[in-house]
């Protein structure tokens, strides 16, 4: 079986599942390689496990050299002649405009374009979406609640569900090391992801909880600007590739971003033994079940009010901090993940090869 991951991000959830994908993959004695740009975290680890990297020098967005970028796709691809190609996210998904049913085609969005472009720009990735079903052989979704909001934008393909998963062994709880009240945050800094809006919040949870600290982890083009104001008793501790650590030091982990399709952070916070407060955007209800509260999405005040409460009240957090390390071994443990997609990818080609 030979197989090309074709990525752009190469940062963050999608790079971490990408990787986790193509070591399973490699470890199954399959032929696998990743079509990507060549700087990066997912190239430098790709490197580390010894998998072959395909520089695709791609920007993260749509401009005017995305028509060049996808015939160096095309050219890639050809020369490779994959039995399979799995498309991660939406630029990457742009490839199909040159696949077109050539090869067996995943498409994995990882979080749908329109739900985080707006106006005329959201409505032609809708347009955009269901169109390209016609060339997506099979289309993974990491959440019921992804796989929903594709349905009701007549994305028609023949669609799975598969959850996320995250190492289970390596992540584990830790006992928390001081006696601060402490919420954390991991995540890129960009408005997807809102730590604008915790920040609002924050004060609120400093009226509850006095001595309470936030730590926010993360990098991104907000950075500058969300740090270059004030906020009490906020620590700043910029990207880290070590963030169980960070978990051990939370008694609540916030998720305030205004769009997932099932993020890594709450499953990564379950897997350490803490609960997750987050808003209610596709994936986190289904995610983090008792382990945690899930509030309206953009309701500072409800999201303050969950945070207090946590960081009050320490045998809460720790009894829903227990039930979400059950769910995360239960449901959410990495090889599950990567088990599921290896099937559902050799029966694809299975399939594609008996027509």
């Amino acid at each position: 079986m030979k197989i090309v991951h074709v990525t752009q991000p190469v940062e963050a959830g999608v790079a971490v599942v990408v990787l986790a994908l193509a070591r399973a993959q490699r470890d199954r004695g399959w032929d696998v390689s990743i079509a990507c740009p060549a700087e990066g975290w997912l190239p430098e680890r790709a490197h580390e496990a010894g998998i072959p990297l395909l520089p695709w020098q791609a920007t993260r967005s749509p401009g005017p050299r995305t028509a060049l970028e996808l015939r160096a796709l095309r050219k890639i691809l050809r020369r490779l002649n994959p039995d399979v190609v799995h498309l991660h996210s939406s630029k990457a998904g742009l490839a199909r405009l040159v696949v077109r049913n050539g090869v067996p085609t995943i498409f994995q969005p990882h979080l749908w374009s329109f739900r985080v472009a707006t106006g005329a720009l959201s409505r032609a990735c809708r347009f955009w979406e269901a169109k390209a079903s016609r060339w997506t052989s099979l289309l993974l979704c990491v959440s019921d609640d992804e796989l929903k909001a594709g349905r009701e934008a007549v994305v028609t393909a023949r669609a799975e569900v598969v959850c996320n998963g995250v190492d289970t062994r390596r992540l584990a709880p830790r006992a928390k090391t001081t006696d601060t009240p402490t919420a954390v945050c991991v995540g890129r800094l960009a408005h997807q992801k809102g730590q604008d809006l915790l920040l609002e919040a924050w004060p609120h949870v400093l009226g509850k909880v006095p001595d309470a600290e936030l730590l926010i982890v993360g990098d991104g083009p907000m950075a500058a600007r969300l740090q270059a104001r004030h906020h009490p008793h906020v620590r700043w501790h910029g990207h880290s590739d070590a963030v169980h650590t960070h978990y051990a030091e939370a008694d609540v982990v916030v998720l305030p971003s205004r769009a997932e399709g099932m993020a890594l952070v709450p499953l990564e916070a379950m897997a350490c033994g803490r609960p997750v407060v987050a808003f209610d955007v596709e994936g986190v209800a289904q995610s983090i079940g008792d382990a945690g509260e899930v509030v309206p999405p953009g309701d500072v005040k409800a999201l303050a009010q969950a945070v207090a409460l946590r960081l009050a009240d320490p045998e809460l957090a720790a009894a829903e901090g227990k039930r979400g390390r059950q769910r995360a071994e239960t449901l959410f443990d990495l090889d599950r993940m990567t088990d599921q997609i290896v099937t559902l990818t050799a029966r694809l080609v299975t399939e594609e090869g008996r027509r």
